[in-house]
């Protein structure tokens, strides 16, 4: 299987879903703020990164992991399923492709946060708010990897392209 965690900016629930995903967190208690910002790529990407697959790892079955930023383009996310479908049906290929939305994890606090310090430049005042809703949402992340992994696994073998919208994950904190 391959999985791609997705939501607007690509840098902060996805990034922490990956890592979890990839056993990289430890998943018994809240996050500390020096845990949150050691993780691969939270809070580092830019709007010249949207729209592009990154590669954080191969999980504990050899799966590889991705993420992706959408940005404001409401195309990205339907092109990439298009064309996983038309890849999958054109080489028959039998490792099913999972898209797992992480953004009704995004508590308010967060996307404040993620305004300020990627969208203003303004660290010091985003990073904070960051910390704080990535702490308030991190055990519903570790939920939804969980889902994504579990819901993957059961339709694995009739399904090719497999798309989890996860709205049913309340965002926390709000």
């Amino acid at each position: 299987m391959i999985f791609i965690y997705h939501d607007y900016g690509g840098t902060h629930t996805t990034s922490l879903a990956a890592a979890y995903h990839l056993n990289k967190l430890p998943t018994h208690r809240k996050l500390s703020k020096e845990e949150i910002m050691a993780v691969d790529y939270f809070n580092q990407l830019t709007a010249s990164d949207m729209g592009k697959l990154i590669f954080r790892g191969l999980d504990e079955d050899g799966n590889p992991v991705y993420t992706v930023g959408k940005g404001n383009s409401k195309a990205v996310l339907p092109a990439m399923i298009q064309m996983a479908t038309m890849l999958q049906e054109k080489f028959k290929n039998e490792e099913p492709i999972v898209f797992s939305n992480t953004s009704p994890t995004v508590p308010m606090v967060l996307s404040f946060g993620g305004f300020l310090s990627r969208g203003l430049k303004m660290d010091a005042l985003g990073v904070p708010f960051l910390v704080k809703g990535a702490q308030r949402c991190c055990r519903t992340i570790h939920e939804l990897v969980l889902h994504t992994k579990e819901t993957a696994a059961a339709r694995a073998a009739k399904d090719s392209v497999i798309v989890l919208d996860n709205k049913h994950f309340k965002r926390k904190g709000q």
